[in-house]
Parts: structure tokens; C-alpha cells; sequence
């Protein structure tokens, strides 16, 4: 573990409340950046997947999370310091924030808010204000924003959807009165739309052309409209980081390997759009291979699964379910995570080959959400791999959260009684809910399946939180 301390530029772009334009000022600011030649590192605070393949794309290396309650507050900063090390160390850090500066688990008072993440990576807070309907009044909410909690230092402000010059002007008057300093103001009539689906937008992996150019476009309207020096110099405040880089060879307790988690040159890593640079070293043979779905359909994953999976031992193999025939040779393993099967349910269903393959494959299958309907028999009609008895729809309700999971059997990533972590984000349901055998209890009921040696449920985990997950799969693929 690196254990000295490193002064890495980092900034948090946040807000009042989701809608103010976070994501497009973070993508942009990624994107203008890396134009100045600058190595940056991309995070996101929460659970998000979606977010952080646009910074990625931007960034040219993946996005990652930043979420102390699915990893634990003590391992948010850790965490920070290895995704801008690998696989280069960046000059600066970029960290989108999640709904408004101080909303976080319900409940909890602000713990895994953005503000709390700023406050755990000690970083100075760029508030981006959506100005529109707005005057004087705009500083008396920065104002509160500043000071409902002293531990969070907000360095500057991005008005935007500024109305006209003279709104623009009003605006920074207002706010020089409370110390605040304007390092940037977008015009309404200049904004750039993220093309949208019902869980948020649409990942970079279903359309890169169309999300290659708003990425351009984010990163053109940053440069001509925020002074990125200032940012950088608000970056620059930041203390040097002291706490050590997370390894996820110490997180597994294992030697680790040298195994990649990207796939063949011109495809995308596991974990990150297409075009953003694998992380992990060059191949080698002798672990067990673990085939982890990625492509169009399957786009939700977090980095460090991959890296757990090499750490423990394994050679991580990417697998697209919507062109790929069958599964990598030699696969001892699968993990299939989020994403949105059901905007492709008729592709899936066209790829009969490898869906027997799946209903026949007889090691370890782990399966989250997105991998949970391709493992039923069907979803909205269309045939998926039959592996797991159970329908699947789409509804026209959203069933989002953090949970507090227990395990309630044991399987290849679980044992029974264990606690963890996850969140749902979700608008179809199964017939049944759970099998006879759940994977999870919570809210006081049962939910998911574990079924021979497959692991299937809605929860997203985040590994980092749960190390021994990837452990316990390379050793049952073993």
C-alpha cells in the first residue's frame, strides 16, 4: 500500500438539488480538462452507473463510485487515491455529487450525501446553481448551502441556465455580497441534452457516436463558459491525501495476478465505456476464468469488481450476451450485472445459442438486477435463458434504495447470516419475487434466488464493501 501523502487537485461538483446541470458541468470540466492535457480521474458519490461512463468517456479511464454506504465510510478516501493512481496517476480528480449537496440515505442525517463525501476526501465543494427564476435570492440559498454544515467548504459557483447578461450580472453582485466567488455561468440557450431513458440517461455503451458528440459539446461549452484556472487553483486547495491507496489484493487477503480485465483491443473494459483504457496488466494464464457480461445490455458495473476478481486470482473475461455466440473459452464462472435488458429484450432473445449455453453452464453464475431477468425465462414476452423460474415485465414503478441486506443462504459469493450493504434501481418485477430459497431478507421479507450455484437478486453490492464475495467465487469456480 502507498502510505505518503499526495497532493492530488480535487474538486466535488455539487448542487442544491438534482437538475441543476451537475453531470453537465462534471463531464464537461472532465472533458476540458483532458484537453489541456491534463491526466484526470472521474468519480461519482452514490450508486450511480449511468454518470459515470459519461465522465469516463470524458476522462478516457473509468469512472468510479464513491459511496460510503455501500463500501464503508473508511475505505471512501482509500478508494479515491487508487482510482486516480491506476493506471496512471492523474493531476487532478473530479468528483460528481449526488441529488443536493446534503441529501444522503434517508434517515441517516446526510451520511453518504455528497457532503459527507467532500468532507471524508476533504475536498472544496464547485456549487453548480440552476438560476433560472432566480435573482438576489440565489445567494441566500448558497449562503445556507455554506453553512448548514461549517465542515464543508464551498469554493465557487457555476450559475446556471442564466437568463440574460444582465441576469448574469445581478447574480454574481448577489453573490460577492456573501464571499462567494462566480467561476463560471451558463446561458439557457446554449444547453447540451444527454439523450434519456427511464432510469436516467442512456449509457455511453448503446450509442457511442451520439454520446461521444455531447461529450465534445459538454467539454466545448465548459471551456467557453467556466474559467478553468480558477477551478484548478480550487482543485490545488485541497490537502495532500494521507491515507493509503485501497489494494484489492489486500482486500481479498491474496496474492493476486496479473490477469486483464478488458477485453481485446477496441472493446470496452469491464466496468467502462468503450474507448477508456482497461484497467489491470498484461494477460496470463492459469487462474480460473470469470466471464463478466458487459456490452449494450449489461453497462452497470463498478471497476473494482473486475479488480477483486483478478486479485483473488482469476482472469476476468468480458462477454457480450447480445453478439457473442457463447462464452469465453475456458469459463469457470459468470458474473452478470445491471444494466437494461429490457430496451434490447429482442436481441437477447435472437442469441439462442448462447442462452442455452447459459440455461446448461454448471459453475458459479452471480447475478444482479439486469442479470436476473436475462437468467428468467422471459422478460416482457421475449425468451431469455430459462436458467432461473421466473417471468419478468416492465411496470410503471420505480423502486429505488439503499437496503440493509442479510444473507439468507449460503452460495458461491454469500454465506447465510451475513450482513451487507446494497441498493435497488429498478421498474420491473418478477413472478415470483423470490424462490424457494432467497438470496436476501430485508425489509422484512424475502427476496431473490439462490438456486444450485447460481446467485440472482435485484441488490447491487458493491465488492469493495464485500471483498470476500470475489474471493469465494474464484474458490468455488477452483
Amino acid at each position: 500500500m502507498v502510505s505518503t501523502g499526495w497532493a492530488l487537485p480535487r474538486v466535488v461538483v455539487a448542487a442544491p438539488a438534482s437538475g441543476h446541470g451537475k453531470t453537465t458541468v462534471a463531464t464537461g470540466l472532465l472533458g476540458a480538462l483532458r484537453r489541456r492535457g491534463l491526466t484526470v480521474s472521474p468519480h461519482k458519490v452514490g450508486p450511480d452507473y449511468i454518470d459515470p461512463g459519461y465522465h469516463g468517456l470524458a476522462a478516457g479511464r473509468p469512472g468510479r463510485n464513491l459511496d460510503p454506504w455501500l463500501v464503508g465510510a473508511e475505505r471512501v478516501a482509500p478508494l479515491l487515491r487508487h482510482g486516480a493512481s491506476v493506471p496512471t496517476p492523474a493531476d487532478v480528480a473530479v468528483i460528481e455529487g449526488v441529488m443536493g449537496l446534503h441529501d444522503g440515505a434517508v434517515g441517516r442525517r446526510g451520511y453518504a450525501s455528497t457532503a459527507h463525501v467532500a468532507t471524508l476526501v476533504d475536498a472544496p465543494v464547485l456549487l453548480v446553481l440552476d438560476t433560472t427564476a432566480q435573482g438576489r435570492s440565489a445567494a441566500a440559498l448558497v449562503l445556507g448551502m455554506r453553512a448548514f454544515d461549517e465542515r464543508v467548504r464551498v469554493g465557487g459557483v457555476i450559475l446556471n441556465r442564466v437568463g440574460s447578461p444582465r441576469h448574469e450580472t445581478l447574480l454574481r453582485d448577489a453573490l460577492a455580497e456573501v464571499g462567494v466567488p462566480v467561476l463560471g455561468a451558463v446561458s439557457r440557450s446554449v444547453e447540451v441534452a444527454a439523450p434519456s431513458r427511464h432510469l436516467g440517461l442512456v449509457p455511453v455503451a448503446e450509442q457511442a457516436p451520439e454520446s461521444l458528440a455531447v461529450v465534445a459539446a459538454l467539454a466545448d461549452l465548459v471551456a467557453a463558459t467556466v474559467d478553468l484556472d480558477a477551478v484548478l487553483d480550487l482543485a490545488r486547495s485541497a490537502p495532500p491525501l494521507t491515507v493509503p491507496a485501497w489494494d484489492p489484493v489486500a482486500a481479498v487477503g491474496g496474492q493476486g495476478s496479473t490477469a486483464a480485465v478488458g477485453g481485446p483491443a477496441g472493446t470496452a473494459a469491464v466496468g467502462g465505456p468503450a474507448g477508456v483504457t482497461a484497467v489491470g496488466g498484461p494477460a496470463r494464464t492459469g487462474g480460473p476464468t470469470v466471464a463478466v457480461a458487459a456490452g449494450a445490455a449489461f453497462t452497470f458495473s463498478y471497476a473494482e469488481t473486475a479488480e477483486l476478481l483478478a486479485a483473488a486470482g482469476a482472469t476476468v473475461a468480458p462477454f457480450d450476451p447480445l453478439r457473442d455466440p457463447g462464452l469465453p473459452a475456458g469459463t469457470r464462472a459468470v458474473v452478470i450485472g445491471g444494466g437494461f435488458p429490457e430496451a434490447h429484450a429482442d436481441a437477447l432473445a435472437g442469441n439462442a445459442a448462447l442462452r442455452a449455453e447459459l440455461a446448461a453452464f454448471d459453475g458459479p453464475v452471480v447475478a444482479e438486477c439486469a442479470g436476473l431477468l436475462y437468467l428468467g425465462r422471459s422478460l416482457d414476452g421475449a425468451p431469455m435463458c430459462g436458467r432461473l423460474d421466473l417471468t419478468a415485465r416492465m411496470t410503471g414503478r420505480l423502486t429505488l434504495g439503499y437496503r440493509e441486506a442479510v444473507a439468507a443462504a449460503d452460495s458461491p459469493v454469500t454465506r447465510a447470516g451475513e450482513r451487507v450493504r446494497g441498493h435497488e434501481f429498478h421498474r420491473t418485477v418478477t413472478d415470483p419475487g423470490h424462490g424457494d430459497t432467497p438470496a436476501w431478507r430485508f425489509d422484512g421479507a424475502a427476496h431473490g434466488f439462490v438456486d444450485g450455484r447460481v446467485h440472482a437478486s435485484y441488490l447491487h453490492v458493491h465488492w469493495a464493501g464485500q471483498p470476500h464475495a470475489a474471493r469465494r467465487l474464484v474458490q468455488a469456480c477452483r
